[in-house]
């Protein structure tokens, strides 16, 4: 399945997945926990089939995830079910005659899930690594580094990446693949990590150079990732059965239509099994996401940073292989406010972080 979330007419929030072949133009978005509502009457004859549907697909990505794969066969199954009726000619609607499927071209995609932890992987293609050490921009890693992403920084498919400028001139992206888990743990061994895997996602680690450059210095970076609208998400999660092996993906992220990174998931360094364990001391929640670091070909480690660092009118394509395509473009903070920034961060302040 890939999983959305998004907004209905109402600007509720609901998760579903998406029914039908591409081209895009052709896909409809199934709001799931109707369809298990609907599927639970129709074909299980349960009497209490909205209560039920609460308990086993609700209407939040998150949730759903916590239900582990006890929510997401019920998910499969209404998907299943309302794709026959749908074939068969049939005007699908909820139980109650609500609205089940939407064209993909007529609601707004929101990222795909807001985690409670997103655990950031950096360093783990020793490509990215060989050219930031080239560039000197690095500094010993062992064999990656691990940090926190800030989750309120977290944006969806088509939604823009604000430029502040009065912070960065420096503002670089970075393709990633990163992982959903499906079930909470910890102190769990790679072999045992495959079982915690829900889905795989899309995820473009945007990072502002200047501003990491003099993080760097202390051996940590934070704020040059964690800044507000710095991390796009989606389109969707795609549950682990679709991809039998994430270690064979092709990747690449375009800008304006020009390729800038393209490698491929084999080339890990640590792979995913790896990543998981050795953070799982740490301790996962259902629906945490996990990065597994970028690949070769940033602007900051190009032969020309200030032609390719991103600036506002740019639209950024990230890419994988049998998950999709995300797309952001890049605004001003002008546009997205209507104002100039506050003086308060000026390039100045940075300076003297």
């Amino acid at each position: 399945m890939k999983l959305v979330t998004f907004e209905n007419a109402a600007r509720q929030s609901r998760i579903g997945a998406l029914l039908g072949a591409h081209p895009i133009a052709d896909l409809h978005v199934v709001d799931l926990h109707l369809a298990c509502a609907l599927y639970l009457r129709e074909v299980e004859s349960e009497a209490i089939f909205y209560r039920m549907s609460d308990a086993l697909v609700p209407p939040d990505m998150r949730a759903l995830f916590r239900g582990g794969d006890t929510s997401l066969e019920a998910a499969r199954k209404a998907l299943d079910y309302v794709a026959h009726l749908s074939a068969g000619g049939a005007d699908v609607t909820g139980p109650r005659g609500e609205t089940l499927l939407y064209p993909l071209g007529d609601i707004q995609l929101k990222a795909p899930i807001i985690p409670k932890k997103f655990f950031h992987t950096a360093g783990n293609f020793r490509e990215h690594h060989e050219e930031a050490t080239k560039a000197g921009f690095s500094h010993p890693i062992m064999p990656w580094i691990v940090f926190f992403q800030n989750t309120d920084a977290i944006i969806g498919p088509d939604e823009p990446v604000i430029y502040p400028e009065h912070l960065t001139q420096e503002l670089d992206y970075e393709l990633e693949l990163a992982v959903v888990l499906k079930k909470a743990g910890k102190h769990f061994t790679p072999e045992e990590a495959p079982s915690y895997i829900g889905g795989y996602v899309i995820f473009n680690d945007i990072t502002a150079r200047d501003i990491q450059r003099r993080e760097m210095e202390s051996g940590v970076f934070s704020f040059c990732k964690g800044i507000d609208t710095f991390c796009p998400l989606g389109p969707w999660i795609v549950t682990a059965d679709e991809i039998p092996d994430a270690h064979n993906l092709a990747m690449e992220l375009r800008v304006n239509g020009e390729s800038r990174q393209r490698s491929h998931s084999s080339k890990m360094s640590v792979k995913i099994p790896e990543i998981l364990s050795h953070y799982s001391p740490m301790g996962y929640s259902a629906g945490d996401v996990v990065s597994t670091g970028t690949v070769s070909g940033v602007a900051a480690f190009s032969g020309d940073p200030k032609a390719w660092y991103l600036k506002p009118g740019d639209v950024m394509e990230c890419e994988i292989e049998k998950i999709g395509v995300l797309r952001n473009p890049v605004i001003s903070w002008e546009k997205a406010y209507g104002q100039k920034p506050a003086t308060l961060a000026t390039q100045e302040t940075v300076k003297n972080l």
